[in-house]
């Protein structure tokens, strides 16, 4: 089922997440129905607290794939980054620059419950950071520069 994705300035997009106890059929349902919404909104990932819901569940679409990430968290980053231009489901329009490391290491369960280690490079690095983000409540307009925010702010009204 499509679910409705949240959108700035909505409360709920700067909650921490709360960890996720037990992967059970509700849990797996969600994740199914974040999948269904990423895809319908044309998105390279999405978080659980873009559809309203205050769980540490992520899901990444890489190479075609998707990726279920349940309780994420980098273990290591590396030193090298870069800059690149990134868009966010909960920002209608807005695209700005963001520095990133180059590639990093993911701790996560995964759909079946299963514990996982991801190590991630370039654009799939980057994207598993920002949805990573959402879940502790950090959002992409918080690396606008203030122009840029005061001029999205604006175009909400």
């Amino acid at each position: 089922m499509r679910l409705n994705i949240v959108t700035y300035p909505d409360k709920t997009l700067r909650k921490k997440s709360e960890e996720v106890k037990e992967v059970n059929q509700d849990i797996k349902n969600l994740a199914l129905d974040m999948i269904e919404t990423m895809h319908g909104a044309n998105g390279a990932g999405i978080a659980a607290p873009q559809v309203g819901v205050n769980k540490k569940i992520i899901i990444v679409n890489w190479q075609k794939e998707d990726y279920v990430f349940i309780n994420p968290k980098i273990i290591k980053k590396s030193f090298l980054k870069y800059t690149d231009k990134e868009g966010c489901l909960s920002f209608p329009g807005l695209e700005i620059m963001v520095k990133r490391s180059k590639k990093i290491t993911v701790k996560a369960i995964d759909y079946t419950g299963k514990p996982i280690k991801v190590v991630a490079d370039g654009m799939f690095a980057r994207i598993l950071q920002h949805e990573i983000d959402h879940i502790e409540g950090n959002l992409l307009i918080d690396f606008a520069s203030k122009k840029g925010k005061d001029e999205y702010k604006k175009s909400l009204n």
